[in-house]
């Protein structure tokens, strides 16, 4: 060993040498054939650690610093030290067991020696009882305080006007991972597995904050001086800041610096160790060997041999080496000096060396030393831990093992991603977070080996480590728990979703805003596969929680939690509105519509939004209805059709109460009618219909609507709606008046680029099918996907183009794909499109000029969306603003914007999800018909024959529209009456009603033969 610098009161230990200033390296040579493991030092002495755990101390003795009687240069064996084996030591002074404990002697005047008491002089060292209960992996002095880094937890002590005089966990570290501290003069630093914190005098910074500059720079080790930090990355680099009267930085100038900066002078080399003395600094490079120094050398303490100050870093006299490697071939190998490690405190250096022959590799500070980290939670704690709870040897093991499972930074640092340093990129937007480890860990837990483990560490987790979640972590690595506890199986389970699940959705809700978004951005970036069990998780609290609320509960707690879980819910809903990690129906629960009745939720939620919520049976209810993304189709629908059959007594209230007025006032001449009432002739329906709604007001659109047919006295009970809908709608989508485009290729139409018909007419058809949804008619509306989503404000694209023309939709999709460069030659397109109107084709420009621009690889984009957007826009404005305007003025409001375009079109058009099986089981029979008569058994076994298109054509037959209801096929309730008709008569289809007039014929085939006669020859109302 080495040293050099002050030696006023001997405290570099050089017993012979009476010299106050040591200005270049001298051998130290106290012991012989002991090594030296640790070297700390005081402001005016130093404590040595030998390898076999004996403490020597020299120096000043005023205060009892020296755990010994005797003062002076030479090294002495500290009295009381502790039999067990020493694994750290630190000035002023204290000093740690491999058990953990922590003891402490020398100035306490201060309570910095954590003792509970304040003693002018400690001489002898004591047990820190505070501690006695935790697991402490390193210690760092400063002046008048102290740093203690347990098993994921900060605790300090410190003295500021009296502030306190023992022990105290820094909340604001709390679910950090640390894996070493500094500490001089009068602050603090620490890094933890991705970011480097410091904390100072209190009246400056009361709490730890993060060093941003540093977060992408991969710090792995700091050293501090009593004004100044130094900081090593990973990649060898030195920045420092704080600061530099004496040149202490290292940047050629004696400025202080508020913000990290590089030290350009070793930029050049790879720096393997940093240390830093009261105000000068060492730098280790072993490429080279060299040892460098820099600040303040009046007291020899830089080893340069010279005693004024250096500003940048500047070589240690003497002949270095970080291995014997480097020392092959030289004549003058002997002389050299294989550096082991560097320490600096004080105005003190001391270098560890190794024997030429049998040296060791110089100490790499960027290897982190997992043993100094916040215990890991890895596959071979578990076992030792499950080896320890069997034994049940100590309480104290056993409470060690609570306490790390119980910790935040335990968790936090235990599953890193390690590829590619990942974890040091750890952000607002990156979690450095290796989710695959925690699975795998989670299910070797969940081993029926590990059941005793298991147990504690869901008590762990129940009792202390989620209650414990802080509101405002410290910094984003305090965050990573919130990703690993779902991945917990327990988490899965019912029963656990009280005592885990809920109350981390509560941990989660109550954080602050930014960590609030951090987890959000967190979540954007997880792979879907997590993301969806997340988003089951919670759907299954729900349905858990729906499923007992009677029996569970008491209302008071149930409203917390089921509110926690759809919040949550909710907020994991606007991250995928954003990321799109799971399609939107993944958050459905079917359950709720047998679970809840939707019409009272939904009554409930509408006296809420009308500012009623101070009603007795309002207060702490909560409505499902403010959570709408959890209800699928059919849920949807039933709180449309509430909300239809709410404004339709609003407006049969309204009208009555205006009829009483009028009667009152003897002018019942101007009585209304509840109903909306419209009288058609079959001979002129487009005509009278739009004549009749014309007179109407929009309040009188919300009433029911009632259709008589003038000269037929039938009554109105939905089935003469239904076929005004179906003949009307029949009659305006015609494409003989020329206001929709027929595809034949698709068979969908849309509105014609060209059309001469007045814009009342697509109003009126806006009009009927608002109508129809108002009244619950499903019609047959041969319009693409893409008019639902331009109704609910939704972009159509390319893929609504491809199911209205298929042909042109993959043109444009091969014109994306096109491989070679040479599109303008190959397409041979310009931006312009040719629409056909009345025979005469016609070039539009899709931009200003089009025609003048040729589309190329680098536009072509913009061209498909520029074609995409005249179809489905900028064709049809004035067409499509009409017929919005009439729909939106019927069904229009927040439930409708509710819907995702599918649904919207399941809901008025119906949908395809055949299951024929249902449409036998809820079949209605009238008549001499019963399920087991002989026809009706003829009838369904030719219907089960059928090929699809059959039966899709049967359904046209009988209910006028080939698609289902959106409630499924059940809904139909197709009715099969007997008829006195003799079997050469065919099947009649009463459309409006979905009654089949079935003769009873004799055999199968007879009736095969009709029933295919009726379908195929059927075309709307009539046969051809």
């Amino acid at each position: 060993m080495l040293c050099w610098g002050y030696s006023s009161y001997g405290q570099p230990g050089i017993g012979s040498n009476l010299q106050v200033i040591i200005p270049e390296p001298q051998v130290y040579s106290f012991i012989h054939d002991r090594n030296v493991k640790e070297v700390a030092c005081g402001g005016n002495h130093s404590v040595f650690l030998l390898e076999d755990g004996e403490v020597y101390t020299c120096g000043l003795n005023t205060k009892g610093q020296l755990g010994h009687d005797c003062e002076g240069s030479k090294p002495v064996s500290a009295v009381g030290a502790p039999a067990s084996r020493i694994a750290h030591v630190c000035c002023f002074v204290r000093l740690m067991v491999d058990q953990g404990q922590l003891f402490s002697w020398g100035a306490g005047s201060d309570g910095q020696l954590g003792l509970t008491t304040i003693e002018d002089a400690v001489t002898v060292p004591r047990l820190i009882k505070k501690l006695n209960q935790q697991t402490i992996l390193q210690v760092s002095c400063g002046n008048w305080h102290c740093l203690a880094l347990a098993a994921g937890t900060v605790t300090s002590v410190i003295n500021y006007q009296n502030l306190c005089c023992y022990f105290a966990q820094c909340p604001r570290l709390i679910g950090i991972s640390l894996w070493d501290g500094a500490g001089q003069g009068s602050y603090s630093a620490s890094p933890s597995v991705s970011c480097f914190i410091c904390f100072g005098f209190v009246a400056d910074r009361e709490s730890p904050c993060h060093v941003k500059l540093l977060r992408s720079q991969k710090v792995v080790y700091i050293s501090c001086g009593e004004e100044h930090t130094a900081v090593l990355t990973k990649s060898g680099g030195v920045f420092t800041f704080g600061a530099g009267s004496c040149g202490q930085l290292g940047h050629d100038s004696m400025n202080d610096e508020v913000n990290p900066r590089r030290v350009l002078e070793l930029m050049g080399s790879e720096v393997s160790q940093i240390a830093c003395g009261r105000h000068h600094t060492l730098a280790f490079v072993p490429s080279s060997g060299m040892i460098y120094a820099f600040g303040c050398g009046t007291r020899g303490q830089l080893g340069t041999g010279h005693t004024c100050n250096v500003k940048c870093p500047s070589p240690v006299k003497g002949h270095w080496a970080a291995h014997n490697g480097q020392l092959s071939g030289k004549p003058d190998a002997c002389k050299y000096h294989i550096v082991k490690h560097i320490f600096s405190g004080g105005d003190q250096t001391f270098v560890l060396c190794s024997k030429y022959e049998n040296s060791l590799p110089a100490d790499d500070f960027r290897t982190i030393n997992e043993t100094r980290y916040t215990c890991l939670i890895n596959d071979e704690t578990i076992d030792v831990w499950r080896q320890k709870l069997l034994e049940k040897n100590s309480s104290n093991s056993v409470n060690n093992v609570v306490q790390i499972l119980s910790s935040a930074a335990c968790w936090n640092g235990s599953f890193l991603e390690k590829k590619i340093d990942e974890h040091f990129k750890t952000s607002p937007k990156i979690p450095g977070i290796d989710l695959n480890s925690t699975r795998v860990l989670f299910e070797k837990l969940m081993n029926s080996q590990h059941s005793i483990l298991l147990e504690q560490i869901l008590k762990s987790f129940e009792s202390f480590l989620i209650p414990q979640l802080s509101s405002s972590p410290p910094d984003v690595e305090a965050m990573r728990i919130y990703l690993i506890l779902p991945e917990f199986p327990p988490f899965q389970d019912s029963k656990y979703y009280i005592s885990l699940t809920l109350p981390l959705a509560m941990a989660i809700l109550r954080l602050d805003t930014n960590p609030s978004k951090v987890l959000d951005n967190w979540w954007s970036q997880v792979c879907p596969r997590y993301f969806l069990r997340l988003v089951d998780l919670y759907k299954g609290a729900v349905v858990y929680l729906l499923s007992g609320r009677k029996t569970l509960l008491i209302p008071v707690l149930f409203s917390s939690y089921i509110t926690a879980a759809l919040r949550l819910l909710e907020k994991l809903h606007k991250v995928n509105q954003k990321v799109k990690h799971v399609e939107y129906d993944k958050f459905y629960i079917p359950e709720i519509s047998s679970l809840v009745d939707i019409q009272e939720d939904y009554l409930m939620w509408f006296l809420h939004q009308a500012g009623m919520s101070c009603l007795s049976f309002l207060q702490d209810a909560v409505t499902l209805c403010s959570y709408p993304f959890i209800f699928d189709a059919q849920a949807k629908t039933k709180m449309l059709q509430t909300d239809a059959e709410l404004q339709m007594q609003v407006a049969i209230n309204g009208a009555n109460l205006q009829n009483v007025f009028m009667l009152l006032t003897l002018e019942p001449l101007l009585a209304r009618s509840p109903f909306l009432v419209l009288h058609v002739r079959r001979s002129n329906l487009v005509g009278d219909a739009l004549r009749e709604l014309s007179i109407h007001s929009d309040i009188d659109l919300k009433k029911p609507l009632k259709v008589i047919f003038d000269g037929e006295e039938a009554v109105d009970a939905g089935g003469v709606t239904k076929e005004f809908f179906l003949l009307l709608l029949k009659e305006l989508l015609n494409p003989i008046y020329g206001m929709f485009t027929y595809y034949p290729e698709s068979n969908l139409l849309w509105f014609s680029d060209t059309c001469f018909v007045e814009h009342n007419w697509f109003h009126l058809i806006g009009i009927i099918c608002g109508l129809a949804i108002y009244n619950f008619t499903v019609v047959d509306l041969h319009f693409p996907l893409a008019l639902y989503k331009k109704l609910l404000n939704v972009k159509p694209c390319l893929e609504d183009l491809k199911e209205l023309s298929p042909t042109e939709g993959r043109s444009l999709q091969q014109l994306l794909d096109y491989p070679g460069e040479d599109v303008e030659e190959t397409f041979c397109l310009n931006f312009t499109i040719c629409r056909e109107s009345y025979g005469v084709t016609e070039q539009k420009n899709l931009i200003e000029d089009g025609d003048k621009v040729l589309v190329q690889k680098d536009n072509r984009e913009e061209f498909v969306e520029a074609y995409v957007n005249y179809i489905f826009n900028v064709s049809i404005h004035e067409w499509y603003t009409a017929f919005s305007t009439g729909f939106l003025k019927v069904c229009g409001g927040k439930v409708l914007e509710l819907f995702q375009p599918t649904e919207l079109r399941a809901m008025i058009v119906g949908n395809s999800n055949y299951n024929w099986e249902e449409l036998e089981e809820s079949a209605v029979y009238k008549g001499d018909y019963t399920a087991t008569h002989p026809t009706v058994r003829m009838f369904w076994e030719t219907f089960h024959e059928f090929p699809l298109e059959k039966k899709k054509k049967f359904l046209l037959f009988l209910t006028g529209s080939d698609r289902i209801p959106i409630y499924g096929m059940s809904s139909l309730r197709i009715i099969i009456q007997s008829t006195p008709s003799g079997e050469q008569y065919l099947p009649v289809a009463h459309t409006c009603y979905n009654l089949l007039d079935l003769p009873k014929y004799s055999s199968k085939e007879i009736l095969s033969a009709r029933l295919v006669q009726a379908i195929d020859h059927y075309e709307g109302f009539s046969l051809a």
